[in-house]
């Protein structure tokens, strides 16, 4: 009987839009003369309840851009300072993203721009990189055409350009949960609750205040504006064109997500898997979700082509996944009705869905030449606790903040704004709902047509069954990895505030509670509007005063060493120059002085973690000919050790990088539980400073501060004393 479901639902896609624009006039006609209402009162009512829906929406998102743009001067005092402080604020792959742009700009031709960067080798010494393809350069490329087209050069800074597009994006991010909220619940209060918990949590809910040019602050918003067309996609009963709008809006971003990100596929796999779960069971029409997944395969090749045959798309799980659901999709619909076998198959479907995808996947890495994350994997081994290691990549990948489980001042935060009480409470109400839908599918009851208030259903909506799913994946992957919070976090934000503000969800519960004190329909709408009501004045009550203080409190980012070590670097190092020391100082090095560095903060190529593998080797236990070896075979001309790595503090110990290069290199002796370290040569960035042979025959200073020691490499050595 649910394989008989299933094709009811894919008959009701044929006759969705007929039925929707053709009936009503009639049926609405008669609802609103019981009600009293004329035709055209009901239309200016929906016309002004969207319209000022829309408003809310976009000022919101416009508010949050410019609440973004005031903290960052405020945080960095941005317009009182030179190029190259501002430049400094941007700190390790941001600083590479940022360069790419400056260059850019810099190019006699937006042509010869591009091809510079996809035939660079004025950033890495000895080695040509496609920087577009490597590093995701397009929202750069797409940076610099729009300031040269609209003939900003007059008016308006590149950097200030720059920062404000990613500004403004994050304004669209905003608009675009408002929105989702706002489909979901019916009323434009959701979206309002959504956008206050998103911007009180903003610590937990984006990292523009680290990394303003990071992929993911350029690619979320697409991201955030698929989810919203795909509700819409999703609901049942949709007028014709409002279907077909909402099926442009996934399919062109879907697309641009994929273009502006490289781990975009895997955040679309997560979704692929929610509506396949949706699908299975039969909770949607299947021909729409269908219709989502040629648009995955669709964006993939497109993808693929685009950025210049990237084989990561082609052995992606996403890839997997579709292919394997198309397949499979002959099977489910060549189903007979009411026989023992199609329930059978039915059970049977996801294995086989699962086993085909893990089965594609394999193949298409053996056939498929690819580098694609293989120290991912690895990684993932070692965090499951499947294998230990003593790599220094794969342990200082660990160490990272973002890759650990997140702490309990996350939930704490959480917990303090009353976003994570009321997230709990709306997803244990919309669970167990969506169990009660399942098991009656099971059962062979069909689904209802169109869901009432009073029938207390909420778990028969297919576009919530879907939020549901996906959110609790990506809270399962926020669980194990902090940095997945940034994923996970604003959609507690819209699922918690279109419950509260969810009619429905509110008879939900009244219906199971078997309420007869009150009548359920009346105090369910009247919840809807109190409690978010009561919400948003606690909230407005107790943050609103701290989010002015931040605006008005100047705070001060100076770092004169950095600024002194730039400017030392463009008035005497030689123009050939490269420079070589931790990957995260040579970003800031290649972006404020445009030399060449022997490596940068990326971890999408073996080779150069390989190379930050090296070069961090001289903060270890290693002899002085060891390291100038190691410096000489990458051409490097100067060396920069900084004094914060050499004489790091670390909270965890065994987390400092010299503390994981003497694990990587065999300097440390257990005994009896405690470690030590052992080694012939003492710690070289300690060493060289000593100024004593055989470290002054390698090496010599040339600058030196507080903070950063600067020495040439010689090219002929002497070992006088």
């Amino acid at each position: 009987k649910m394989s008989s479901g299933a094709a009811d639902l894919r008959q009701r896609k044929k006759q969705n839009c007929t039925e929707s624009d053709k009936m009503a006039p009639e049926e609405r006609n008669k609802e609103n003369s019981k009600l009293g209402r004329s035709p055209k009162y009901m239309l200016i009512q929906r016309f002004a309840k969207l319209f000022f829906g829309c408003l809310a929406a976009v000022t919101s998102g416009m508010m949050y851009a410019v609440y973004l743009s005031t903290y960052h001067e405020r945080k960095f005092w941005f317009s009182s300072r030179q190029e190259l402080e501002r430049e400094i604020t941007f700190q390790g792959d941001s600083a590479i993203y940022y360069s790419f742009y400056k260059e850019l700009l810099k190019a006699p031709s937006f042509e010869r721009g591009v091809y510079e960067l996809t035939h660079n080798n004025k950033t890495i010494s000895l080695k040509t990189i496609n920087a577009v393809q490597q590093m995701t350069l397009y929202p750069e490329l797409i940076a610099s055409v729009l300031y040269q087209a609209s003939g900003s050069e007059e008016v308006i800074e590149p950097v200030y350009f720059y920062i404000g597009i990613v500004f403004g994006l994050q304004g669209i991010y905003v608009t675009a949960l408002f929105v989702t909220s706002w489909v979901m619940s019916g009323t434009w209060l959701a979206g309002m609750l959504t956008v206050a918990w998103f911007i009180i949590n903003r610590t937990d809910t984006t990292r523009i205040d680290y990394s303003i040019p990071s992929r993911e602050n350029w690619a979320l918003p697409y991201f955030a504006c698929q989810v919203a067309a795909l509700t819409g996609y999703l609901k049942k009963n949709l007028n014709c064109s409002a279907e077909k709008f909402c099926y442009l809006l996934v399919n062109a971003s879907t697309y641009t997500f994929v273009m502006m990100w490289e781990y975009s596929h895997y955040l679309l796999f997560v979704q692929a898997v929610s509506l396949f779960l949706l699908d299975s069971f039969a909770l949607a029409q299947t021909e729409k979700v269908h219709e989502v997944y040629r648009i995955y395969l669709f964006s993939l090749i497109v993808g693929y082509l685009l950025q210049f045959e990237n084989s990561a798309l082609l052995v992606s799980p996403l890839l997997s996944l579709v292919v394997a659901l198309m397949l499979s999709k002959s099977l489910q619909m060549n189903m007979k009705k009411s026989t023992f076998v199609s329930r059978l198959l039915k059970i049977m479907y996801i294995y086989l869905v699962l086993t085909v995808a893990v089965t594609l996947n394999f193949l298409l890495k053996m056939f498929i030449p690819h580098k694609e994350n293989e120290h991912l994997l690895k990684f993932i081994e070692v965090k499951l606790g499947l294998n230990t290691t003593k790599n220094f990549t794969m342990n200082w990948l660990l160490c990272q903040e973002s890759l650990q489980a997140p702490s309990q001042d996350f939930f704490l935060r959480l917990t303090q704004s009353s976003l994570l009480p009321f997230y709990i409470l709306v997803l244990i109400i919309c669970f167990f709902s969506v169990t009660q839908v399942i098991f009656r599918r099971i059962c062979g009851e069909p689904l209802k047509e169109t869901v009432k208030l009073e029938d207390g259903r909420i778990g028969e909506r297919p576009e919530i069954v879907y939020h549901v799913i996906h959110t609790i994946l990506l809270g399962c992957l926020a669980m194990c990895l902090e940095g997945m919070k940034y994923l996970w976090t604003p959609y507690v934000c819209m699922l918690a505030a279109f419950g509260v503000c969810s009619p429905e969800l509110w008879m939900t519960l009244f219906k199971w509670l078997r309420l007869k004190a009150v009548h359920p329909i009346l105090l369910a709408l009247i919840l809807s509007m109190a409690v978010p009501t009561i919400i948003g004045f606690s909230l407005w009550k107790e943050f609103f005063p701290r989010i002015m203080t931040e605006l008005t409190e100047l705070q001060e980012f100076y770092d004169p060493d950095t600024v002194e070590l730039m400017t030392w670097i463009k008035r005497q190092a030689p123009v050939a120059a490269v420079f070589a020391g931790s990957p995260q100082l040579m970003g800031v090095i290649k972006l404020c002085t445009g030399w060449m560095v022997s490596s940068l903060p990326l971890y999408n190529d073996d080779d150069l973690l390989k190379r930050n593998e090296n070069i961090y080797q001289i903060y270890s236990k290693r002899s002085a000919e060891d390291i100038y070896k190691i410096l000489t075979s990458y051409k490097a001309n100067f060396l920069v050790i900084e004094d914060s790595i050499c004489n790091e503090v670390g909270p965890v110990r065994g987390c400092r990088v010299k503390d994981l290069l003497d694990i990587a290199n065999g300097h440390v002796v257990c005994e009896e539980g405690d470690n030590y370290a052992y080694s012939k040569y003492g710690r070289f960035c300690h060493e060289i400073k000593m100024n004593y042979s055989p470290y002054v025959n390698y090496f010599t200073r040339v600058y030196w501060n507080r903070s950063y020691f600067v020495y040439r490499i010689n090219t002929v050595i002497s070992f006088q004393s």
